[in-house]
């Protein structure tokens, strides 16, 4: 295993996660921020129905239809709208697009222009033709919400909360301080459907999903395990797609060694969520296609330890330190489920012991008497036989006598 891919350190890093070195704090980063997964009706933006109030007497059957007929007027420029109506995320339009029907749809692949500003108003980063997915997690949660209500042609202010951009860590590249507030500046450029994977080369394939799996890693360095389990399946989903053109077998190779990759960084995110069963699942399947897997080994020796399954674990813990017998985190993590082991037994042992109530000292006792019964019932055959012996010498002698 090189050392790049070495995920056995002290904070089981991810694959091909970015070096501490590089962004200045260790792979692994438990912020505890609370990342909101969002179903498609959070971010519904049409008002409900409104109720008769009893004023509408006086109007016209034309008013009525008309009124019918457009239920959902657009939002007016220069007016902001709460998009999760917790006030931490803000839309205003500041250029109105080409109508509500433009509005692209999540799946589609979208390109925009961004500029990305400090509180302050410090120009952070500026982006042309950007492109990403609508809601595969791409890019910060804030865009993957508000892209979805912009009208094609269609320039828009977005306001976010840290908990929307990049959280308490912040970000290195764009350079975004931690818990920083934002403000965005999109417009929305173009929307397609996202290509039919069946039809998508096999070298365009591999691609898409080592960039979803990426995307999943910084997910994952942000301590966003829930966004990083999402965005690793939908990786596996590109590898796993069945494909109507020509793949060599080189690049099966490289689309399984993306999956197994994608199989042993979910169980990792699995692992943070205390999603044990998952997990699990994750590790057997990855061993399914590489058995000798010394990653996918030593997580799943760690999943069947917090299960409580230390005797099979200890097992696979043996046998990924069998393939690399000099990795010091594998030997550790061995030697410390050992002494837990043992120490369990030794507390299952007094407790049986206690409840059978010291069978040991019973039937040492029990011994002991047995051996006491013998030795007394020795000691009486030895007298009868003496006995016998004297009184036959004497009865020898009285008939010698007579005679």
């Amino acid at each position: 295993m090189s050392e790049d891919e070495d995920i056995m350190d002290v904070s089981d890093s991810y694959e091909d996660a970015p070096s501490a070195k590089k962004n200045g704090r260790t792979s692994l980063l438990d912020s505890g921020e609370d990342f909101e997964l969002l179903n498609d009706e959070d971010i519904d933006d049409a008002p409900p129905p409104l109720e008769d109030a009893g004023g509408g007497k006086g109007k016209s059957t034309d008013e009525i239809e008309k009124k019918n007929a457009d239920p959902d007027p657009p939002v007016p420029v220069d007016e902001w709208l709460d998009v999760l109506g917790n006030d931490q995320l803000k839309k205003k339009v500041l250029e109105a697009g080409q109508g509500r029907d433009s509005r692209p749809q999540k799946g589609q692949n979208v390109k925009i222009n961004l500029k990305t500003y400090l509180k302050d108003g410090t120009l952070v980063e500026e982006q042309h033709d950007l492109c990403f997915t609508l809601g595969d997690g791409d890019v910060i949660q804030a865009l993957d919400l508000t892209v979805q209500l912009m009208e094609m042609g269609e320039k828009a202010l977005i306001q976010t909360d840290a908990k929307y951009a990049y959280g308490a860590w912040g970000s290195q590249d764009p350079e975004v301080p931690p818990n920083a507030e934002l403000s965005l500046e999109a417009e929305l450029l173009e929307a397609t459907d996202a290509p039919d994977l069946e039809l998508l080369p096999p070298a365009e394939k591999i691609s898409l999903a080592s960039h979803k799996r990426e995307r999943g890693n910084a997910h994952y360095q942000r301590g966003d395990y829930a966004f990083a389990v999402n965005s690793y399946s939908i990786a596996l989903q590109i590898t796993e797609s069945s494909s109507k053109v020509d793949i060599s077998a080189e690049e099966e190779d490289e689309l399984m060694d993306v999956k197994v990759k994608c199989l042993n960084n979910m169980a990792a995110s699995q692992l943070k969520l205390d999603h044990y069963d998952a997990a699990l699942k994750s590790c057997v399947s990855a061993l399914a296609h590489q058995p000798e897997n010394i990653k996918a080994l030593f997580r799943m020796g760690k999943v069947l330890a917090l299960q409580g399954e230390y005797t099979e674990a200890i097992q696979t813990l043996r046998k990924a330190l069998k393939l690399e017998p000099s990795n010091k985190t594998i030997h550790a993590e061995l030697s410390k489920l050992v002494k837990k082991h043992s120490e369990q037994r030794g507390a299952e042992q007094a407790m049986y012991k206690k409840m059978l109530g010291n069978p040991s000292s019973s039937s040492g006792s029990t011994q002991k008497h047995k051996a006491k019964s013998s030795w007394g019932l020795s000691w009486k055959w030895l007298f009868g036989a003496t006995a016998v012996a004297i009184g036959g010498v004497a009865l020898s002698v009285v008939i010698a006598a007579r005679n």
